[in-house]
């Protein structure tokens, strides 16, 4: 019997069982484990469960805050003039103003920036850079964490027996200023020093290896890429302060002031003390002077988280 065989080149026949066997169907990709093609009906119901009610969550937040804000300026407008902002605290709510609240509260956040600033940033970069790895160490950082999160009506009390009674500073802006700085303080460190560990170790290598001690790569090399997040945290911290009633309700009594400080021993009031005092007297009217006293409250918390970003994007393009 003859054997043909084929000519080279041309085409092997096989039978469709065999090309079965020896090549099989190619599928396409295989999804990723946890992907949405291998979930089950069960798992992709819970995703889209926890998700609705996430954004619920965060729309029932922003709705309730934004009808905060639309009601305050419903009641506020009417009342805000150059008259309410020139004008001292009267009993009637037509002639009454902040001038004295808030020049008080220009000087109590002048006086806290004073000391909370070069106390916490120095703080900060000593624990950072120069504080050896130690438990004595460790405990003052945990304490400082915990000083960070103790309610602020305690630091009115400690400022009330500390600086008004012990140091017999009376009831006046440096009291003041110095309650405040006990309440921010543990913020300004903590901040400084997260903003430090962001500087990347490579950058202290580099100075190191070109001869620089420990403190020129500190002033130098830390510092300059450190200022933007210290600055925002500051901010953050000062905002904080302006908008704090309970300790300057036990350091500031007097809320019908018809002067201006003039020096860190006069006697003051702030914002939040005032619009506390218009809020709780039973005068209609003194309401809707409580409400443009909250959105002057709210300008000047916007103006120093602008000053903030001033000063942040003017580094970041310098350094």
């Amino acid at each position: 019997m003859e054997h043909h065989q084929a000519p080279l080149g041309s085409a092997r026949v096989t039978s469709p069982i065999a090309a079965s066997v020896t090549r099989p169907r190619y599928s396409g990709p295989t999804p990723p484990s946890g992907s949405a093609a291998t979930r089950s009906p069960w798992r992709r119901w819970r995703d889209r469960f926890f998700f609705l009610l996430f954004f619920a969550s965060v729309a029932i937040g922003i709705l309730g805050l934004a009808a905060l804000v639309i009601d305050v300026l419903t009641d506020g407008l009417g009342a805000l003039d150059f008259s309410f902002i020139n004008s001292y605290p009267s009993r009637h709510p037509g002639e009454s103003g902040i001038r004295a609240a808030l020049f008080g509260t220009i000087w109590i956040t002048l006086g806290t920036a004073a000391f909370a600033i070069p106390i916490g940033v120095a703080t900060a970069i000593y624990l950072e850079e120069f504080a050896p790895d130690h438990w004595a160490t460790r405990l003052v950082q945990l304490n400082i964490a915990n000083l960070a999160g103790v309610p602020s009506i305690i630091y009115g009390i400690l400022g009330l027996a500390l600086f008004v009674q012990a140091l017999s500073l009376d009831r006046s802006v440096l009291a003041g200023s110095l309650t405040m700085t006990l309440l921010i303080l543990p913020i300004v460190i903590i901040v400084s020093q997260e903003a430090i560990k962001a500087v990347p170790n490579e950058f202290r290598d580099a100075a190191f290896a070109l001869g620089a001690n420990r403190w020129q790569v500190v002033k130098m090399v830390v510092l300059p890429q450190a200022i933007p997040g210290i600055m925002s945290g500051i901010i953050l911290a000062l905002s904080r302060a302006v908008g704090e009633a309970a300790p300057m309700l036990m350091i500031s009594s007097l809320v019908f002031l018809t002067f201006i400080p003039t020096s860190p021993g006069d006697r003051f009031t702030v914002l939040p003390v005032q619009i506390f005092n218009w809020v709780s007297l039973p005068q209609p009217g003194f309401q809707a002077v409580a409400s443009a006293g909250i959105i002057v409250l709210l300008a000047v918390l916007l103006s120093m988280n602008s000053v903030a970003i001033w000063i942040r994007n003017r580094y970041q393009k310098r350094y």
